[in-house]
C-alpha cells in the first residue's frame, strides 16, 4: 500500500493587522517596479523621435516592438519560476536583469559621451542605438519575467484561514499597480523637460530614465530585505508545459493514426487518453474553447497601447495650456489611469445594474462592446486629426518652392512675383508664403527683374535692402512644425552692426543677417539686444505652442527706453490652436473599453477555465497583447497612408470588422460550469490507469512522465493560486 507524502506545514510569518509582514515588502516592490517601467515608457517615444532622431513610423515600430516582447516574456517567467527557479529566485534574477537595464537606458541618453565637438549632438549615434536597444531587451526580459510572479507570490504569503486578506491583498496589490503607474507618468515627463548637459543644455533624457532605474534598484533592494519573512513554495512544475505536451501528444498520434481503418473520436484531443488521463483532457477541451475566443481579441490592442505612440505624436500639435499648468505631450497618457480608477467602480454599481434591468448583458456582449468603443476612440481621434490638419500650414509639394518677401527698406514698396502683385510696408512682409513651382520672375522696381530659382520642396524668405539699387537676400525656411510645441524663433539684423541677441539664456547666431533658428518652449520670452558698446534693450513676445517667428531689427532701431517699439516680428507659422483637451474625448472612449472589455475578458476567463488552466488562460491574454502590437507594426510598415487621419480610420475600421466576427463567434459560444464538469469526472477508473501504464511502459522516460501526473494536483492547485490575480 503506498504511503501519502506529508505536505510540509508552512513556515508562520510575523503579521501586523493580521497581515503578513512580508506582504507590505511586496506592494512596495511592486509599486516601484511599475513606476520604473511606466515612467521609462511614457517618454520613451518622444526619446526615440528626437534623441535618437528616429521619424514617426520607424519610432511607433520600435516601440510596439518593444511592448510586444514585455508582454511574450511573461510565459517564459513562469515556465522558469514554476519548473525550475522557484517564484522568489527568478524575481530576483530578473529584477537584477531589469535594473541593469533601466541604467543602461539612462547611459544610452546622455549625448556628452559622444559629443567630442562640444556641438550638442552625439557624433556615435550607433552607440546610443545600441545600448538603447540592449537596455530594451533586458527591461523586456525583466519586467515581463517577474510579470507571473510577483502576485503569485504575494498570494504564497497567506494562510488557508486567510482568504479575505488575501483577497484585500489583490486589490492593495492593484492599486500599488495603478499609483506606481500614474505618479511615474506624471512625472516622468516633467523631468524630460528639464534641461540637462556638460556642453548644450537640452533636454534631459537622462534624468528621465535615471529616475526609474533608480526606483527599480530600490524595487530589488526592498524585495531583498523581505526575504527572512518570505514563504517560498519549491518549484512543483508548470502547467503550460505539461498542456502544451498533452495537445502535441494528441496531435502526434492522430497523426500516426490518420488511416481510415481507425475509427474517428469524437474530439480531436481525445487521441491523447492513451497516455493521459480523461481529466486532463477535458480540461484542455475547455481551455482551448476560451482560447479560440481569444483569437480575435489582438486587435483590440492593437489600438489601445497607441496611446503611449500615435496619441503621443498627435498631442505634440496641439496646445497645452490648461491655465495655472502646462501639460506636456507625454503627460496625457495620465488621463488613462485617472479614468480606471474612476470608471470602474462606476461600471460596476451603476452602468451594468442598469443594463441588467433592461437585458442581460452577459460578459462576451460586454467584450464586444468594449472593442466597439476602442474603434470609436480612433474615430474620435481621426476627426480631431482633422481639425488639426486645417491649422497646419500648407507646405510645398515635392515639385514646389514656397517664399515669403520681408521689406528690409524704411518706406514702402510693390513689387511683383510673376503675375502677382504684393505691397510690402517699411520693415513689414507679406502674409502668407507664395508657391511657385521652380522659378519665377521677380520685379522689384520698374526695369529691375530678376529670374529667381526656388529648390523643390522649400519654404524661403527673401529680404529685400537697399543698396546702391534695390536687391534681396534668400534665405531657408522651416518646412516643418516646430517639434515638442516648442517655438522656432531667429532675428533678421537690418541694423548695420553686429548685434548679441538672447533669449532665456540662449544665444542667436549669426551667420550672416539672418541668425539660425533657436528653440524656445511656450511662455513669455525675453529677448535681449546689446551691442559692442554695452547698450542693451529688452523686448518681449508672448509664445504659444508650435509657431515660428522672425524678428526684424530695423535700420531705423535705436537703443532707449522705446527700443522695443522699433522690433518686429512677422509670424512665419501660427501657434497650435486646436487645445489638447480635446483629446479626453478619444481617452474617455478608450479607458471606456478597456475597462469593459479587459476587466470582463479577465473574469470571464476564470470562469470558464478549468481549476488547473488558470496560468493557460492568463499565458494566453498576454499574448493578445504581444500580437495586437505585433500587428500596429505591421500596419506602421506596410500602410502607405499619407495622412494620420486615415491611419486612424483603418483601425477603427478593422476593429469593427474584427468587432463583429467576435460577436458571430460569441453568439455560438456555449457558457460552461468546469467545476460541474470536473466533479462528473471523479477518480480514474482502475482500467483506465492500467491501459495508460501499459501504454507508457515500453516508452522512455515513461518513469518521469508517471512521476509528473502524479504531482498533477499539487501542481494544479499551486498554478490556481499563482494566477488567481
Amino acid at each position: 500500500m503506498a504511503v501519502e507524502k506529508i505536505k510540509k506545514p508552512k513556515k508562520r510569518s510575523a503579521t501586523i493587522f493580521g497581515y503578513p509582514l512580508s506582504i507590505f515588502f511586496i506592494v512596495v516592490n511592486e509599486f516601484c517596479e511599475r513606476f520604473s517601467y511606466y515612467g521609462m515608457r511614457a517618454v520613451l517615444v518622444l526619446y526615440f523621435k528626437y534623441f535618437l532622431k528616429w521619424d514617426e513610423d520607424f519610432a511607433t515600430t520600435i516601440y510596439h516592438t518593444f511592448v510586444a516582447l514585455c508582454y511574450l516574456t511573461p510565459i517564459l517567467g513562469a515556465i522558469v519560476a514554476d519548473s525550475w527557479l522557484g517564484k522568489f529566485k527568478t524575481i530576483v534574477y530578473l529584477s537584477i536583469v531589469y535594473a541593469v537595464g533601466q541604467v543602461v537606458m539612462a547611459v544610452s541618453a546622455i549625448q556628452d559621451i559622444t559629443d567630442a565637438n562640444k556641438d550638442g549632438t552625439p557624433d556615435n549615434m550607433t552607440l546610443h542605438v545600441a545600448l538603447s536597444m540592449v537596455g530594451l531587451l533586458l527591461i523586456a526580459l525583466g519586467t515581463g519575467g517577474i510579470k507571473p510572479c510577483v502576485a503569485a507570490f504575494g498570494g504564497d504569503q497567506f494562510e488557508d484561514h486567510q482568504e479575505k486578506q488575501r483577497s484585500t491583498f489583490f486589490s492593495i496589490f492593484y492599486l500599488s499597480i495603478n499609483a506606481g503607474s500614474l505618479i511615474s507618468t506624471l512625472i516622468t515627463p516633467i523631468l524630460r523637460a528639464q534641461t540637462c548637459g556638460i556642453h548644450v543644455q537640452q533636454e534631459c533624457y537622462p534624468l528621465a530614465f535615471g529616475v526609474p532605474a533608480a526606483l527599480m534598484v530600490v524595487a530589488l533592494i526592498v524585495f531583498i530585505v523581505g526575504s527572512p519573512m518570505y514563504i517560498r513554495n519549491p518549484p512543483q512544475g508548470n502547467i503550460i508545459v505539461k498542456v502544451c505536451k498533452c495537445i502535441g501528444f494528441a496531435v502526434k498520434n492522430r497523426f500516426r493514426h490518420r488511416s481510415s481503418q481507425y475509427p474517428k473520436r469524437e474530439h480531436w484531443m481525445d487521441w491523447a487518453e492513451e497516455k493521459y488521463d480523461k481529466l486532463l483532457i477535458a480540461q484542455v477541451k475547455m481551455a482551448l474553447k476560451v482560447l479560440f475566443l481569444y483569437i480575435p481579441l489582438p486587435m483590440f490592442w492593437a489600438l489601445f497601447d497607441q496611446q503611449g505612440s500615435r496619441w503621443t505624436f498627435q498631442a505634440t500639435t496641439m496646445n497645452g495650456n490648461f491655465g495655472a499648468i502646462t501639460i506636456q505631450p507625454d503627460q496625457m497618457q495620465t488621463v488613462n489611469p485617472i479614468l480606471i480608477l474612476i470608471l470602474v467602480p462606476i461600471m460596476d454599481t451603476l452602468i451594468y445594474p442598469l443594463i441588467s434591468k433592461c437585458f442581460n448583458f452577459t460578459p462576451l456582449r460586454r467584450i464586444t462592446v468594449g472593442m466597439f468603443l476602442a474603434a470609436l476612440a480612433f474615430v474620435a481621434a481621426a476627426l480631431l486629426q482633422i481639425q488639426i490638419d486645417k491649422t497646419l500650414p500648407d507646405f510645398p509639394s515635392s515639385t514646389e518652392g514656397q517664399v515669403k518677401f520681408i521689406n528690409m527698406v524704411n518706406r514702402d514698396l510693390q513689387i511683383q512675383a510673376d503675375n502677382q502683385t504684393i505691397s510690402l510696408k517699411a520693415f513689414g512682409a507679406n502674409e502668407d508664403y507664395l508657391t511657385f513651382n521652380n522659378q519665377f520672375t521677380l520685379v522689384l522696381e520698374p526695369g529691375q527683374q530678376y529670374n529667381v530659382k526656388l529648390d523643390n520642396g522649400t519654404r524661403n524668405t527673401m529680404a529685400i535692402i537697399q543698396g546702391s539699387k534695390l536687391g534681396f537676400e534668400k534665405f531657408d525656411d522651416m518646412t516643418s512644425k516646430p517639434e515638442k510645441g516648442e517655438n522656432a524663433l531667429r532675428v533678421l539684423n537690418g541694423f548695420g552692426s553686429v548685434l548679441n541677441v538672447t533669449v532665456r539664456d540662449k544665444v542667436f547666431n549669426f551667420t550672416s543677417n539672418m541668425s539660425e533658428y533657436l528653440s524656445v518652449s511656450h511662455g513669455k520670452a525675453e529677448f535681449m539686444i546689446k551691442d559692442d558698446k554695452g547698450s542693451s534693450c529688452i523686448y518681449t513676445q508672448e509664445l504659444g505652442f508650435g509657431s515660428s517667428y522672425t524678428l526684424i531689427i530695423p535700420s531705423t532701431f535705436t537703443f532707449g527706453e522705446m527700443c522695443s517699439e522699433n522690433i518686429k516680428a512677422v509670424m512665419d507659422m501660427e501657434p497650435n490652436t486646436v487645445h489638447m483637451a480635446w483629446q479626453i474625448i478619444q481617452y474617455f472612449l478608450m479607458t471606456s473599453g478597456e475597462v469593459v472589455f479587459s476587466v470582463t475578458g479577465l473574469e470571464f476567463s476564470y470562469s470558464q477555465a478549468p481549476s488547473n488552466m488558470k496560468s493557460v488562460l492568463q499565458a494566453g491574454w498576454l499574448l493578445t497583447v504581444a500580437v495586437g502590437n505585433i500587428i500596429v507594426l505591421i500596419v506602421a510598415e506596410a500602410a502607405t497612408l499619407k495622412d494620420q487621419w486615415a491611419e486612424y480610420i483603418l483601425f477603427a475600421s478593422l476593429l469593427v470588422l474584427v468587432c463583429i466576427i467576435f460577436a458571430i463567434m460569441a453568439y455560438f459560444y456555449t457558457y460552461t460550469d468546469p467545476t460541474k464538469i470536473e466533479a462528473q469526472f471523479g477518480e480514474m477508473e482502475p482500467e483506465e490507469k492500467e491501459k495508460r501504464k501499459s501504454f507508457d511502459m515500453p516508452r522512455k522516460g515513461s518513469a518521469e512522465s508517471h512521476k509528473e501526473d502524479r504531482r498533477s494536483s499539487d501542481s494544479d492547485d499551486e498554478c490556481t493560486k499563482q494566477t488567481k490575480i
